[in-house]
């Protein structure tokens, strides 16, 4: 009998995107790896409808919800994904914080790794000035992120048990984990000795390479 290879279309710097090899690294679900370039409209349209990744193609078609995807997996429940509802408003608004400041600080340097050539570097930038701004102003401005995210992480801090609100590794440390992992780029931030091995900590559980496969 064949056994079914799911693909994995993503970008190798999105949180929702991370999230998800995270998630199906900590499962332990084989998939076709796919980086797509970020002014690939074609693709992610002709897969689901709109340009939105990460997308999954299964054998029962495709997810293109990172959570769906990775409750989709989480028959026996071991992330506690059907515990989540409970603290999704709460872990959103925090999500909503991390990703405010992450993204203001990680985006204008983000689009100078290998993951883009010339032309989705452009495309990235102007998609994504219309929404925060000049690229340039938010590197002139980023102490005023990285203050503000240094206390949403003192916050995060003060729950890690050693996990977030546990002794056990949940879906939300993924969630957290998957925004706060581009930070890593940041020349002018380096996270506190206590985040930094939750991070590691978290990276080791889902065995989660960080696109090594994509590098090489």
């Amino acid at each position: 009998m064949t056994t079914y290879t799911n693909t994995l279309y993503h970008y190798v710097h999105c949180p929702f995107c991370v999230r998800v090899r995270m998630g199906l690294g900590y499962l332990k679900v084989n998939y076709k790896s796919v980086v797509l370039s970020y002014d690939d409209e074609d693709t992610p349209v002709k897969l689901i409808g709109k340009k939105m990744l990460p997308i999954l193609d299964t054998k029962h078609g495709f997810i293109g919800e990172s959570l769906d995807i990775i409750k989709a997996f989480d028959e026996s429940n071991v992330l506690f994904t059907t515990d989540f509802t409970n603290q999704l408003p709460q872990i959103e608004d925090l999500l909503t914080e991390i990703g405010a400041n992450v993204h203001s600080l990680a985006m204008p340097y983000w689009m100078w790794t290998p993951e883009f050539s010339s032309n989705s570097r452009q495309y990235f930038k102007q998609k994504k000035e219309i929404k925060r701004g000049s690229f340039n102003l938010l590197v002139k401005n980023s102490h005023s992120f990285i203050t503000d995210l240094k206390n949403t992480l003192t916050n995060i801090e003060s729950n890690l048990t050693p996990y977030f609100s546990s002794d056990k590794i949940t879906l939300v440390d993924i969630l957290i984990s998957a925004h706060l992992w581009g930070m890593y780029i940041v020349p002018e931030f380096q996270f506190s000795e206590k985040m930094h091995q939750y991070l590691q900590s978290v990276k080791a559980e889902c065995n989660f390479n960080y696109h090594e496969d994509y590098w090489q």
